[in-house]
């Protein structure tokens, strides 16, 4: 018996891949090897940075609290500690929000914990 290859399905694989491969410089768009594994390697550091994406957002939010909260005398831990005692439920990313785009109401903030 004559071995049987599914050449519409490799054939749809491969289309896929380059499809995904669109947009790359060089030989990374056209060439199947090389357009394979620069697909390859992007997932994997998609898949990472979608993870990576919400500790540096936090960190941003940190320093941007902790900005605001100095302006005012206090320390981001100290403010966020008076927080947590005065049952305030703000997220950082509110926080982080009032801190850079409305200074006052995050004023009344860190004055209704002080």
């Amino acid at each position: 018996m004559p071995r049987s290859v599914n050449s519409v399905a490799s054939r749809a694989r491969r289309k896929k891949v380059m499809k995904q491969a669109k947009g790359y410089f060089g030989r990374r768009k056209n060439v199947w090897t090389v357009a394979k594994n620069a697909v390859e390697k992007a997932m994997s550091y998609s898949y990472r940075d979608r993870r990576a994406k919400k500790r540096n957002f936090r960190s941003l939010w940190i320093t941007r609290i902790n900005a605001g909260a100095r302006q005012h005398g206090m320390s981001y831990s100290q403010f966020m500690g008076k927080l947590k005692a005065n049952d305030i439920e703000l997220n950082r990313k509110v926080l982080a929000d009032l801190a850079m785009n409305h200074p006052e109401a995050f004023e009344a903030i860190v004055n209704k914990v002080k």
